[in-house]
């Protein structure tokens, strides 16, 4: 199934002296790569949620601590979908040094495909056809530069 993978930088902050990332920002990692995923293969949240109020909510995460990550280290991170159901992907998440590969925490993300409703809560519903089929397609996507900020 497909896969995406994105290199980043470790910013002033994002770990202690002993290298050691804060785990929230693992998370971030993540979940940027999934949105920036979803904008190269056309579907950008902001235009989803625009145009339908529809997107990919966070439904399970499960991350693990592997190995530190410093101030200015370029890490790669990689997602790639394991599963998919109804209204439900499944990725596998890992981060990496990307100069040696050293493994800094992987781990599984679960995404619901939901609306938000009128009132604010949220209802999963069908992932539509068009980008089930964009994401059931075999073979990886990388982005090699950072993105702009």
């Amino acid at each position: 199934m497909l896969m995406y993978s994105r290199e980043l930088t470790v910013n002033w902050g994002e770990s202690d002296p002993f290298g050691l990332v804060y785990f929230p920002l693992m998370l971030a990692w993540f979940n940027d790569t999934e949105h920036e995923l979803l904008r190269v293969v056309g579907f950008p949240t902001d235009r989803m949620i625009a145009q339908n109020r529809c997107a990919f909510v966070m439904g399970d995460v499960h991350f693990k601590f592997i190995g530190p990550a410093a101030y200015g280290d370029k890490v790669r991170t990689i997602i790639q979908l394991v599963k998919m159901t109804n209204s439900t992907v499944h990725w596998d998440c890992k981060a990496l040094i990307a100069s040696t590969g050293a493994t800094i925490c992987e781990g599984r993300a679960i995404r619901i495909y939901a609306k938000i409703q009128e009132d604010g809560n949220i209802k999963s519903l069908p992932i539509p056809d068009d980008i089930k089929r964009v994401l059931s397609q075999p073979g990886s996507l990388v982005n090699m530069e950072p993105p702009a900020k």
